[in-house]
């Protein structure tokens, strides 16, 4: 007879796995083997040598059952619980914290990682390729670890994990590296998924926006948008170094409220009249006055305040159709910013005037020119045509300033007209300088007017009253008046730049550091901010009366020391607004001058023109200079440098403005130049005018 080699049992223990079923109620393979046994198609021998080996492992069968069934009765029910419903906490689920499920696998959580359909799809199919029986092993081992709490998972995969090869060793850590992969964005609150994108850059935004559908929703919503504009438009941006063109304030500020409530997760889908203050009215009431000028001039103001109410009344949230998303505009100005870069823009030529041309302003759709003609023309900026000619003054035209309802103007005639520039009226007349009037500036209800007999004279049309102010000993070139310090800047050919004080009618500061004649004083916006601990120190000169100290005691340079200077002071002493911190300078010597008002620090010298600059414009982002060279240059406030150098003109640029998207020169030649730098089609790049 043929003797049947028995196996160990550790060897049959590796070639036959426990667990095949967990279930006491499966048929033993004894019965099975027994039932062959009567039929006679097993050996008798054969079936009493293998009967044994059957038995036990049945019995471990019966026994894994018996172990392994009570543990899935046990922790299944819990992990199919309801989705969705409360979480209930028991004393055991306090005490025995490997109950509780990670993030990931709690049912009740959004989070839970969807099934991913290749790979379900490959699992299927690999093992449809098994026999029956290790199917059966194989989901029980999965049901097994499905249904084990978080503290069993980790001892199984750690004893999984010793016994590992590094073949597949090398397979988990494939898969494991796109597993860990999580939507924190769907995970998170809303207001805290705002809160993270808010940290990112313009770049990155719009690459988090093609992730998902969610991501997209979140990335392009306007609380984040919001915050990109606030944090770039209008100023550089600490961050990137980027700024962006200015944007309408009244939005922003209309806005910027229910933003707050959104991102906090308080204002969601709602809006309330009263979330939106109404702006801050910055001019006083005024009182009537029988006068033509007065009635103007209460008319302007009326019609700013009407404009402001406007926005209140709506009272709509600017989700309504008649907003742009912030995404549209910060791309916008985006572009119109990448535009002032590279030089790319549009070039418009007026020409009508037949003698050069002096001064200029423009808004969004009219230009206003002054020439030595003794005219002042009214252009139509999206057509190019002149409106009308303002005729009267009897001598070239020297400066001129309008706002929406008049229009001022000095000549070299020595009078100062207002002027209705919409239909072409004059409604008066001012005299007063004993020489030409060579600049004028108003605000609100003062106007200040710089002369050649080297005075400044004040008209003030609330109540009448005039008054001058005598300390500079040649031309005034420029004058600047700041209402709510109740101040008024002025240079002149004397080499100097004086601020004086409304109130006492003299002089507060005198700044000295030109070696030419003083063309321009421009004091900028306060939402201008230059970092004085980058500033070239050398260039520092002390104002005549010795404030200009900036260092303490001890020597050591103050990180502000315009906070602690007597001038601050003297102005916190008597509870009166602070005149604007920076100016700039522009002088015969050919160089541009930033100045700390407060300090009487000269804290950086552009350099750059080769003759004497003429006229200078600036506002949070960039300063333009026009000079006696025939050229026009951008600067970057900040660092000095020179961006961009426009020519052009066949004469020397004696006037200049700018916008966020638009900049203007005005020449000897009797040309203006309007250069458009918004995101049209058309726009040249360079095209011969910017290097």
């Amino acid at each position: 007879m043929e003797t049947t080699q028995l196996q160990s049992p550790a060897k049959r223990r590796r070639l036959s796995p426990p667990g095949i079923s967990f279930t006491t109620d499966i048929p033993s393979q004894a019965d099975t083997i027994h039932n062959q046994d009567l039929c006679g198609k097993i050996p008798h021998t054969d079936v009493q040598e293998e009967n044994g080996d059957i038995t036990m492992d049945a019995s471990r069968v019966r026994l894994a059952g018996r172990n392994v069934a009570p543990f899935l009765a046990k922790h299944i029910p819990d992990q199919y619980a309801p989705l969705g419903a409360p979480e209930q906490h028991t004393d055991r689920d306090h005490k025995n914290h490997s109950s509780k499920f990670c993030y990931r696998h709690r049912p009740d959580l959004k989070c839970r990682r969807q099934a991913n359909e290749p790979t379900m799809d490959q699992l299927q199919h690999e093992i449809e390729t098994l026999p029956q029986a290790d199917q059966q092993g194989v989901a029980h081992v999965w049901t097994l670890f499905s249904a084990a709490p978080s503290k069993q998972r980790q001892l199984m995969l750690q004893g999984i994990l010793t016994q590992c090869c590094f073949p597949q060793l090398s397979y988990l850590s494939a898969r494991v590296r796109e597993l860990i992969r999580i939507d924190f964005l769907s995970a998170l609150p809303t207001e805290l998924a705002y809160k993270i994108l808010c940290y990112l850059d313009t770049t990155s935004l719009c690459k988090a926006a093609q992730v998902s559908q969610r991501w997209r929703s979140v990335a392009d919503d306007d609380v984040v948008w919001h915050r990109m504009c606030e944090q770039h438009i209008d100023t550089k941006c600490t961050k990137c170094g980027w700024g962006l063109p200015l944007l309408e304030r009244k939005r922003l500020r209309a806005s910027k409220r229910q933003i707050q409530l959104r991102a906090t997760g308080r204002g969601m889908n709602m809006w309330s009249p009263n979330i939106t203050p109404v702006p801050e009215d910055t001019h006083e009431t005024r009182t009537k006055t029988s006068s033509s000028e007065s009635s103007i001039f209460k008319a302007s103001d009326e019609a700013s305040d009407s404009d402001h109410l406007h926005v209140a009344k709506g009272s709509e949230s600017y989700f309504t159709p008649r907003y742009r998303p912030w995404k549209d505009v910060y791309k916008d100005r985006f572009q119109v910013s990448t535009n002032w870069k590279y030089g790319r823009c549009s070039i418009k030529t007026f020409r009508g005037h037949t003698n050069g041309v002096m001064c200029l302003q423009f808004d969004d759709n009219i230009l206003a020119t002054g020439s030595y003609d003794s005219t002042i023309k009214i252009w139509d900026i999206e057509t190019g045509k002149e409106l009308r000619t303002l005729r009267g003054h009897t001598s070239g035209i020297r400066c001129l300033q309008f706002d929406d309802t008049k229009l001022i103007s000095g000549s070299i005639d020595r009078t100062l007209k207002v002027w209705n520039w919409r239909t072409g009226e004059c409604i008066s007349t001012y005299s007063g300088h004993n020489g030409g009037v060579i600049s004028l500036h108003f605000d609100a209800t003062i106007l200040a007017s710089g002369s050649v007999d080297t005075t400044v004279k004040i008209w003030n049309f609330e109540d009448k009253s005039r008054f001058v102010l005598r300390g500079h000993t040649d031309w005034v070139n420029a004058v600047k008046v700041d209402s709510a310090s109740r101040t008024v800047f002025s240079a002149s050919d004397d080499c100097t730049i004086r601020l004086w004080d409304l109130d006492t009618k003299s002089t507060m500061k005198t700044y000295k550091g030109h070696v030419g004649q003083v063309q321009q004083v421009l004091p900028l916006p306060k939402e201008f901010d230059f970092g004085e601990t980058d500033a070239d120190h050398h260039h520092a000169y002390e104002s005549d009366d010795s404030l200009s100290n900036a260092s303490n005691q001890d020597g050591i340079a103050s990180p502000n020391p315009s906070a602690t200077s007597p001038f601050v002071t003297d102005f916190a002493a008597q509870d009166r607004a602070l005149p604007p911190r920076y100016m700039l300078t522009g002088a015969l010597d050919s160089t541009i001058r930033l100045w700390n008002v407060h300090t009487g620090q000269c804290l950086r010298t552009f350099f750059g023109h080769v003759e004497g600059i003429w006229a200078l414009a600036a506002d949070t982002l960039r300063v333009a200079s026009g000079s006696e060279d025939r050229t026009t240059k951008v600067w970057d406030a900040r660092s000095g440098g020179c961006e961009r150098t426009y020519t052009g003109h066949l004469g020397p640029v004696t006037c200049i403005g700018l916008s966020d998207s638009r900049m203007c020169t005005g020449s000897e030649d009797c040309e203006v130049r309007m250069y458009s730098f918004k995101s049209e089609v058309g726009l040249e790049d360079e095209g011969g005018a910017g290097v």
